[in-house]
Formats: C-alpha cells, sequence, structure tokens
C-alpha cells in the first residue's frame, strides 16, 4: 500500500524516532517499504536504518527509487516527525476515497497534534517546511512532480505547492 520516504542526514535519533511510530503501520500491512534517501547518513543512521530494514537509496537515484516504489503512494516524512495513534486509519480512510483508478487523487497531509500547535501570531510568522505535516501522494502523481531529468531534488521539492487535503490523523513535527 504505502512506501514511505525519508530525506536522511547523520541524526540518528530523529530517523529512529519516525521508524518506530512506523511500526504499527508495518504490522498492519499499510507500510510496505521505507526508504531513505542518503543525505550525508552518519554511521549510527545507517545503522539504524539497516536495523529497521530501510533501504537506502543515494540522492541521485530518487527519482529511479521513486518510480520503482512498491507502493502505489508514498508517505514522505521529515526524520524527526511521529505519526500518532490513529494515523493508519486516517490513511486507509483517504486511500479507500481516492483509491479508484480513474479517481480525483488528492494528495494529503496530516494534523499538526494539538501539543504542537502555534499560537494565531506565531503561525501568521512563519510558514512550515512542505514535509512538516508529511505528505500524502500517489506514486504516479509523485513521479510526475519530481521530474524527469532532474537527479539531485531533496523530497521537500515534490511536496511544495500542491493542493492537500487535510487527513483525520495528526503528526508531531520533526524538532529543530
Amino acid at each position: 500500500m504505502l512506501s514511505v520516504f525519508m530525506d536522511c542526514g547523520p541524526d540518528d535519533r530523529k530517523l529512529a524516532a519516525t521508524l518506530s511510530s512506523l511500526v504499527p503501520g508495518a504490522v498492519d500491512g499499510i507500510v510496505r517499504e521505507v526508504v531513505l534517501v542518503d543525505r550525508a547518513m552518519g554511521v549510527d543512521a545507517r545503522k539504524v536504518a539497516e536495523h529497521a530494514g530501510c533501504r537506502v537509496v543515494s540522492a541521485e537515484a530518487l527519482g529511479e527509487a521513486i518510480g520503482q516504489a512498491r507502493g502505489d503512494w508514498l508517505l514522505l516524512l521529515e526524520p524527526g516527525a511521529r505519526l500518532q495513534p490513529g494515523w493508519i486509519a486516517a490513511v486507509a480512510d483517504h486511500l479507500e476515497t481516492a483509491g479508484g483508478a480513474h479517481a480525483v487523487t488528492p494528495a494529503a497531509r496530516f494534523r499538526r497534534a494539538a501539543i504542537d500547535r502555534p499560537g494565531f501570531l506565531a503561525r501568521l510568522r512563519r510558514r512550515p517546511a512542505a514535509l512538516s505535516h508529511g505528505f500524502l501522494v500517489r506514486r504516479s502523481h509523485a513521479v510526475g512532480l519530481f521530474g524527469k531529468g532532474r537527479t539531485v531534488r531533496p523530497l521537500e521539492h515534490i511536496a511544495k505547492g500542491v493542493a492537500v487535503v487535510r487527513l483525520d490523523g495528526e503528526i508531531r513535527p520533526a524538532q529543530p
């Protein structure tokens, strides 16, 4: 069903936090694979990836990895983001609603967990990163958004400027 993609740097703790929140999805069979894009991964981050069974690809191979993803849908996350209980049902509902071959398939994002929601003025002052609330998109759409012939792009590029619906699930964004 889902292939999870993350740009991964040297921080093994952030990676482990995100991977641990994906475990229930793997147990339920909704997460088919986790693909990490090597963005200067450290030794410890590589160990975490190896122990978790993640596939690591180079930044240059990202476009090919997206096209060959096992899941029909991609979930793009930042290392350190933690999906909250209930995310599996929210994703399953979205996939069912948007799942037909000819159906309009909007991309989706999670809601920020209530504990992490900034106040009104803080929301006006800063703009969140494109992946701070996750990004769920059909694989075929992601291939088009990534673009052909361009090799080194961050995952965030795929999620920028795309119309989305809000999922009925929550995420705790990565902390800086």
